[in-house]
């Protein structure tokens, strides 16, 4: 019985392991292949021929974006967007936060605050005005248009709620009878014991302004100010520029995939780079902040 058992549990164990197995490789497959069309020949790719593993090797889509001044300009313009964006998400979530994971005697308004936000969050208004009340301000094709209307997160704001709600009273308690003020408590008590959760918005927020485009294509009347997903999107090479000299010449070793390939690439490096140092924060941000006890 023990010896079955035993063998019960390890044929569960590796048909676990092999469905994330399978499940892995369902996300790094599609990776791989971007990279192996970005690093294979105009020939190659138009046949159909790359997989895995670059056919006929060269780095003539990187030579190209190197001389690419656009490109450069939209990423420039994606990092600012995300560093603009991701602090404004970040200060306003937590300060919204906060107040609403308190008790009704400590904030009178919390319950219709916190209906106004959930509404807000379900119901869409539509898109001609939000547009005209971007454009009203002022806004358009600068950056502010990018992250102002996204400023307030709910769903960061309900995730980051919930964490507060759960940290022991026994702490807010105590700092209150040494008289710390609801500034101080937030500080010193409610922020560095809730790394997880905020690292959790924190990935939400830099993943949603790096990878949204749309917001890009409509707000901004000059390509030249396109963050790189807009950019990305909106790639026709033999459309967008002119070519002479050995620009032209370089061109014509490549497809439009090929180039697309690199660029798209380069484009997921900086949330690939970041998502390692978060993910075991941002797994236990989202089993403790989506729970309400």
């Amino acid at each position: 019985m023990v010896i079955s058992h035993r063998l019960k549990d390890r044929v569960v164990d590796w048909i676990i392991t092999a469905f994330l197995i399978l499940l892995a490789l369902s996300t790094l497959l599609p990776l791989i292949n971007t990279l192996a069309i970005s690093l294979s020949d105009k020939a190659a790719v138009s046949g159909g021929l790359v997989k895995l593993i670059p056919v006929g090797f060269n780095l003539d889509s990187y030579d190209y974006i190197v001389q690419d001044g656009q490109f450069w300009r939209s990423f420039a313009i994606s990092v600012e967007r995300v560093v603009l964006g991701g602090l404004i998400n970040f200060f306003i979530a937590v300060v919204t936060a906060f107040p609403l994971s308190r008790s009704t005697k400590d904030f009178p308004l919390r319950n219709i605050c916190m209906w106004l936000m959930v509404a807000g969050m379900v119901l869409n208004v539509g898109m001609v005005p939000w547009y005209l009340t971007i454009h009203r301000y002022d806004l358009i094709d600068t950056i502010w248009a990018l992250v102002l209307p996204t400023a307030l997160p709910i769903w960061n704001v309900i995730l980051l709620m919930n964490f507060f709600r759960n940290i022991p009273k026994e702490l807010d308690e105590a700092a209150r009878i040494d008289g710390a003020t609801p500034w101080l408590l937030l500080w010193k008590i409610y922020l560095p014991t809730s790394l997880p959760a905020l690292a959790t918005i924190t990935l939400f927020s830099v993943v949603g302004h790096w990878n949204s485009f749309f917001d890009g294509l409509i707000l901004m009347n000059n390509p030249a100010n396109y963050p790189l997903q807009t950019y990305i999107q909106q790639l026709v090479i033999a459309q967008r520029l002119t070519f002479s000299g050995a620009q032209a010449q370089l061109l014509g070793k490549l497809s439009n995939n090929t180039l697309n390939a690199a660029k798209l690439f380069i484009a997921m490096i900086p949330v690939l780079a970041i998502y390692p140092f978060l993910q075991n924060y941002f797994i236990r941000g989202i089993m403790l902040g989506a729970v309400k006890q």
